[in-house]
């Protein structure tokens, strides 16, 4: 394709994600806007009174222990979903091969 293409694919690309940013930065924190809807969910089973059945086993010490399991917990299931489709994949490239294969000698034979 033509490279002036990509350029303006580039531009919308950069548009896109610096406009919003550079509108709304720091504007609406105060009033909830951007709070999550983990806050949001957790303000509004608060109202309702209802109380845990149980509490957690281990509680981390800190935030950043937290962060760092729950990354740790998000890159073993993005190793383990990789691992499978480079493994599909590698078996959809050995069949494509041994078809090739297959229909070399068919041609070659006739």
């Amino acid at each position: 394709m033509d490279s002036k293409y990509y350029i303006v694919l580039l531009a919308l690309v950069v548009i896109i994600t610096i406009l919003p940013l550079s509108l709304y930065s720091g504007l609406g924190e105060d009033e909830g806007f951007f709070g999550g809807a983990d806050g949001a969910a957790g303000e509004a089973v608060e109202e309702t009174g209802y109380e845990p059945w149980f509490s957690s086993l281990w509680e981390p010490p800190s935030g950043e222990i937290e962060s760092l399991l729950f990354a740790v917990q998000a890159a073993i299931g993005a190793i383990i979903i990789g691992y499978v489709l480079g493994y599909y994949q590698g078996q959809a490239k050995s069949r494509r091969r041994e078809l090739e294969e297959h229909e070399k000698i068919a041609e070659s034979s006739k």
